[in-house]
């Protein structure tokens, strides 16, 4: 594929490479923030706006899903625009679809505007990413990325805690109208900075082919993954057609892509080894993280008869470790081989997720929190070394795209881990349920201590089985949690073979009249 001469702008200097650093840091910090924070206001919105809470799930999903489907055009549309250009437009548009989220006076209005939000969010990570790339110089790249993780590890922990308080002391429309000041300032300081750094546009051709087939496939499979849960996944003739619609899709996309002069979605970069085996290990370790995130607060609150705030004070210390290593993890990721720094990553998971297995119903609230407090290092060390491999050697003109892609594997990731924990998680249960409920019978001397306990206290015999059926709930709920733990532990060993696939990052020795700027140096990872 010809590429335009790239322009190579020298890396920005002193505070202008700081409040860069803040502008852009702050956009994506409001960008993840966005994808969390409505989770814990659902009740409330679904009561406010008169529908049920199952409706209301489309808040969530309507965003996702756009995300998702803008995620991969952002090489496209910055080839076409601009990277500078885009970027700030994509906030200012995200500030202008937040404030009339916030004024939604009935649900499909707000559903509207949470999917054009989602749509015009999709590029501003990988822009950020590029953007932060450009203004370091190449010694300093791992740096930038620790930056640009930390506030995408930050913002999902700081989501639930902030809407929960935001809900509980005024209007659920605060959790939108927050963004308005954060983007309007991030826009307005990118633009001073960078706008004399913009990157060469071409008038490309519009793919509309590649386009529609890219929505209708990423369309159906995001909307399969969030509404499975509720349909019983392939019990459900909605779920059939949705998988059979995506799958066709994708095929016909793949075909179409790969053969157009001018694709809507690089597809050449899984080519390179570095790409692929970086995007690969971090869509699937992504997967298992997120699945277990969201099913350790849902165990908590089901079964452990914690509250809301309580399992998000419980998850909150996964951020800790996360901000004190980053930065260290981002200055020394150019010494050290970022294959080794992402495996000792996925043996860090490994262990927290071994420890997670072996709770039982009687774990306190210190005994929750070690894992979680362990897991934060694990994060500092897997999101700067995988970006590292993944970018590492690309042009700068095919950053926005790489990064765009792996974002949207990334994401999708996400979504598949969700829904295929929680999925597990309540499958294993039913059958520890019916292999528990077999020991509770006449001949078992437990099971009738138990009910002339439940009876000395005063109740019939219907209320002391139905106790004693809360009790297996309990229990068969937990030995499910534990079974996911421990799966997802060692596919997490089994990921590290992978990312040892990847070539070495050996740094390029510096050159006379080298330029300064752009990725390429970035990560020094081979082709």
């Amino acid at each position: 594929m010809s590429h335009p001469t790239h322009i190579v702008h020298p890396p920005l200097q002193g505070s202008a490479r700081m409040w860069g650093t803040i502008a852009l840091s702050a956009a994506t910090f409001m960008n993840v923030l966005d994808s969390s924070i409505a989770n814990v206001s659902l009740p409330a919105i679904a009561g406010d706006l008169g529908v049920s809470p199952n409706q209301g799930t489309w808040v969530i999903t309507s965003f996702g899903v756009a995300n998702a489907i803008s995620l991969p055009l952002t090489g496209w549309l910055s080839q076409r625009f601009g990277q500078v250009r885009l970027f700030v437009m994509s906030v200012l548009l995200f500030v202008l679809a937040s404030w009339l989220c916030g004024l939604a006076v009935n649900m499909n209005m707000l559903i509207a505007m949470r999917a054009a939000q989602g749509f015009v969010a999709g590029p501003m990570m990988p822009l950020a990413q590029a953007l932060l790339l450009s203004s370091y110089p190449p010694a300093l790249a791992g740096m930038a990325m620790a930056m640009w993780a930390m506030t995408t590890l930050v913002a999902p922990v700081m989501g639930p805690l902030l809407g929960g308080w935001i809900t509980d002391h005024t209007h659920w429309g605060w959790i939108f109208f927050i963004n308005i000041p954060v983007g309007l300032a991030a826009a307005g300081i990118t633009w001073t900075i960078f706008r004399k750094r913009e990157s060469v546009t071409q008038k490309l051709p519009i793919d509309s082919i590649g386009l529609a087939l890219l929505v209708v496939w990423v369309g159906a499979l995001q909307i399969m993954l969030d509404r499975g849960k509720e349909l019983d996944w392939f019990h459900s003739g909605e779920i059939i057609v949705l998988a059979v619609v995506s799958l066709i899709g994708l095929a016909f996309f793949l075909v179409w892509e790969l053969t157009d002069a001018h694709p809507v979605v690089d597809l050449r970069l899984f080519k390179i080894r570095n790409f692929w085996t970086g995007t690969v290990a971090m869509s699937v370790a992504y997967s298992l993280f997120m699945g277990n995130l969201v099913l350790l607060p849902l165990w908590l609150q089901q079964f452990m008869g914690y509250t809301a705030t309580q399992a998000g004070m419980l998850m909150a210390p996964v951020g800790l470790f996360a901000i004190i290593l980053s930065p260290i993890v981002g200055k020394n990721v150019q010494r050290l081989d970022p294959r080794a720094l992402t495996s000792f990553a996925f043996i860090v998971f490994a262990l927290v997720l071994f420890m997670r297995s072996h709770f039982n119903t009687q774990a306190d609230f210190g005994t929750i929190m070690v894992p979680t407090i362990v897991q934060g290092v694990a994060v500092a060390f897997f999101f700067i070394p995988l970006s590292v491999i993944t970018l590492g050697g690309l042009p700068p003109q095919r950053i926005p795209s790489a990064s765009g892609v792996s974002s949207f594997a990334r994401m999708v990731g996400g979504s598949f881990g969700t829904s295929i924990a929680i999925t597990v998680w309540q499958d294993r249960a039913a059958m520890h349920h019916a292999q528990l409920s077999e020991y509770i019978n006449r001949g078992s001397s437990a099971a009738n201590t138990a009910l002339s306990g439940f009876a000395a206290s005063g109740m019939n015999s219907e209320q002391a089985l139905s106790q004693i059926n809360r009790m297996v709930d309990q229990q068969a709920y937990m030995l499910a949690a534990n079974d996911v733990f421990f799966a997802s532990s060692l596919i997490f060993l089994a990921l590290i073979p992978l990312v040892w696939l990847a070539r070495p990052a050996r740094p390029a020795p510096p050159t006379a009249g080298a330029p300064a700027g752009g990725a390429a140096d970035a990560a020094a990872g081979a082709h």
